[in-house]
């Protein structure tokens, strides 16, 4: 059916109409009425699916058919994301559906200099899109209201507690009303996620859709690698294919980054890098680059990993391994989105066996290893460490006691042979103790008066 098949405001409608859009997506078919009628919603839908739009629309709507009166610093809607990035797109999004109905957003993240988040808090303001942590500051500063606060919305709610804002989300929902609409999107539902929509939500509207779409397309593959060396020159080789458009080098750390970028940009090719160390104007500024064609190659930590919307990503270049196979997934979804073919190449070191096999196993496919001629690894890589049957790892035994890795059970507890006399000593009394066996006891010391 069409969007205007929504009980959405006009003035939403001709703003979805202008972007293009005919028909939602079935995420957006699904949540859109119950937003509307008032109900909490728990979502699960995967990255690419359109859950921005399905939130956004009828708490836009609900803005343009009722709006109430503006107070600086104290918004009506609050939507939480995990990254400055993803806050960014839907900051704008905000401003793209709620344009006619003259919608005011302010966006809240770390990053930004607090004079400028400041000067934008002290205007009347619809809808905050904030990251946890430099929310919190700002409300326990006192800078920020939440209390007029009708809709809490959680986007992609899984990252956030993966990053650790656990204790935020949740002191973030207790600073909002009671009687509020709260609406959280997932991409899974684990224990932990179940937990949090239980503390957060009432009743709310079961939305499942990951389940039943389609996977993306993306051809993997795996580069082993001698060492640093051996994966530069198989980065270099790579990126200079006229197959690879726009592509995503992921790397362990920000000084990789730089040098990465540095290395790629002598050698003619339009890259940049991307890292919790640059502000939050030049990470739009070099992704707004990257999206209108102007860089080729972005070089980025996991950072990056999620929030980047940029559709015609043709490879993802995994240099460094991320340590989370959860984490590989989230990289390689970078490629393959809108029905595109994308691809994902990883490069593993002599001893990254380990992280390829978690991968493996999470993902339930096996890597197919790859090699380039002339550049073939010379060394082979290190089996993964195999844990021996009856350990546990650190050294734990299945039953009674503890002992050192490849060591036999000892005797008596803790004791490798036979006991020590006198208790725990291997010889005599010592001086100035008292003789268990005798009662009699060694030099002792004068107590002082």
């Amino acid at each position: 059916m069409p969007f205007d098949a929504f009980p959405l405001h006009e003035l939403i409608l001709k703003a979805v109409a202008e972007l293009g859009l005919t028909e939602p997506t079935p995420v957006q078919a699904e949540a859109i009425p119950h937003a509307l009628a008032g109900r909490d919603v728990l979502a699960t839908a995967a990255t690419g699916t359109g859950k921005t739009a399905a939130f956004l629309l009828p708490v836009l709507s609900d803005i343009a058919t009722a709006p109430v009166q503006r107070i600086p610093g104290a918004p009506t809607v609050l939507v939480l994301t995990p990254t400055r990035e993803l806050a960014s797109q839907v900051g704008r999004a905000v401003r793209d559906f709620g344009k006619f109905a003259r919608v005011q957003s302010v966006e809240i993240v770390g990053g930004m200099p607090y004079r400028e988040q400041l000067r934008r808090l002290s205007r009347p303001v619809d809808v905050a899109v904030a990251t946890p942590g430099r929310l919190l500051d700002h409300v326990r500063a006192g800078r920020l209201d939440l209390s007029r606060i009708t809709t809490l919305i959680l986007d992609e709610a899984d990252r956030m507690l993966d990053m650790g804002f656990s204790e935020d989300v949740a002191a973030i929902g207790a600073a909002c009303p009671a009687e509020r609409r709260t609406m959280l999107f997932t991409a899974t539902l684990d224990r932990a996620m179940e937990g949090l929509a239980r503390k957060l939500l009432r009743d709310p509207a079961r939305v499942e859709i990951a389940s039943t779409e389609s996977k993306p397309d993306i051809v993997q593959a795996l580069f082993h690698a001698d060492d640093i060396s051996h994966k530069k020159a198989l980065l270099a080789h790579l990126v200079a294919r006229p197959e690879v458009g726009k592509a995503i080098v992921f790397v362990a750390t920000k000084r990789d980054a730089d040098d990465i970028a540095r290395e790629l940009a002598e050698a003619g090719h339009a890259v940049a890098a991307l890292h919790g160390d640059l502000s939050q104007g030049q990470r739009n500024h070099t992704l707004k680059r990257l999206h209108d064609g102007r860089l080729r190659i972005l070089v980025a930590t996991d950072v990056a990993a999620r929030g980047i919307d940029v559709r015609d990503i043709s490879h993802v270049i995994n240099f460094d391994l991320p340590r989370m196979a959860e984490d590989y997934v989230h990289r390689i979804g970078r490629t393959g989105r809108a029905g595109a073919t994308g691809t994902a190449i990883s490069f593993a070191g002599r001893d990254d066996m380990g992280l390829v096999i978690r991968i493996e196993r999470f993902t339930h496919t096996q890597l197919p290893v790859s090699v380039i001629p002339g550049l073939e690894p010379k060394l082979p890589p290190r089996r993964a460490p195999q844990r021996p049957a009856g350990k546990r790892p650190g050294g734990f035994r299945k039953e009674g006691g503890f002992r050192k890795e490849g060591s036999g059970p000892r005797k008596e507890g803790f004791r490798k042979e036979g006991p020590r006399k006198d208790g725990f000593r291997k010889d005599g009394p010592r001086p100035g103790k008292r003789d268990n066996a005798s009662g009699r006891g060694g030099a002792t010391r004068k107590r002082a008066s």
